[in-house]
């Protein structure tokens, strides 16, 4: 059953890869689309010469860079594929087959991941050419729990938002949840600024939402950054884990309500 599962996966994540790799033009704009970090280093590397913050002009810089690279790694789309399928009736097809539908978006996420890694690295490389004096790496140590973390991350993000997808079985809008998540993700996950610059009893509060394991705590481990690593790593799993839950139920009621419809 293992070795079947495994060679499943082995083909499904070459087929995705085959697949995204015919687009490498498109690549390069998503990769391009989601380098708003990377301008907001800058700015906060300017305000950082003149201001009191918690962390200085050159882990400013650090720490933007990491969090191009992890967004780089858990952006998510399914929620937008999943909602076209079920209001078009494509999903009907699928779930004739014996395996989930979940994992055809899974495996073309993965394989989106690989396609776009070159590029993810030459801008990467390209700004720690323009900042020479930000060059790091991560210890051994952070570098594992960050790339752990950037993993779970992913996968936390894939489950939230599958889960909000789900939600197109009883409306046509679906993605309107996404937008408005979206709106938390940007500003409580990171993104525009470190939340060692949100006040402290901000900051507390926020730390047991998910949205700071989406890209802060994994950029924060991989600058070599991070605190409350446990605590990280147990509210990741918590979150997670209510997800997959409120997911499979969403799943088998929204089956019920998609047949009821008779698509």
């Amino acid at each position: 059953m293992l070795q079947k599962s495994l060679k499943l996966s082995r083909v499904m994540l070459s087929v995705y890869y085959a697949y995204m790799v015919e687009y490498r033009a498109e690549l390069l704009f998503w990769v391009l689309s989601g380098t708003l970090p990377l301008i907001l280093m800058g700015l906060w590397a300017e305000a950082a010469q003149g201001g009191q913050f918690a962390l200085g002009p050159t882990e400013l810089v650090q720490y933007f860079l990491a969090v191009f690279l992890v967004r780089q790694f858990t952006v998510v789309w399914v929620i937008w594929e999943f909602e076209r399928e079920v209001v078009e009736g494509k999903l009907s097809p699928y779930l004739l087959q014996p395996v989930d539908p979940v994992w055809r978006h899974f495996f073309s996420h993965v394989a989106e991941r690989f396609a776009r890694l070159p590029f993810a690295f030459v801008l990467g490389g390209l700004f720690v050419v323009l900042y020479p004096d930000a060059a790091w790496w991560p210890t051994p140590g952070n570098l594992g729990l960050g790339l752990l973390a950037v993993i779970l991350a992913f996968c936390l993000r894939f489950v939230m938002q599958y889960t909000f997808a789900l939600a197109a079985f009883w409306t046509e809008r679906a993605t309107a949840i996404e937008q408005f998540s979206f709106l938390l993700y940007t500003f409580l996950s990171g993104m525009i600024a470190p939340l060692a610059l949100f006040p402290d009893n901000v900051r507390a509060v926020v730390l047991w939402t998910p949205f700071p394991y989406l890209i802060y705590f994994p950029a924060s481990l991989l600058t070599n950054q991070g605190d409350d690593i446990v605590q990280g790593f147990v509210v990741m799993l918590l979150w997670g884990s209510g997800f997959f839950v409120l997911n499979r139920w969403l799943w088998r009621r929204g089956l019920r309500q998609y047949s009821g419809m008779g698509a």
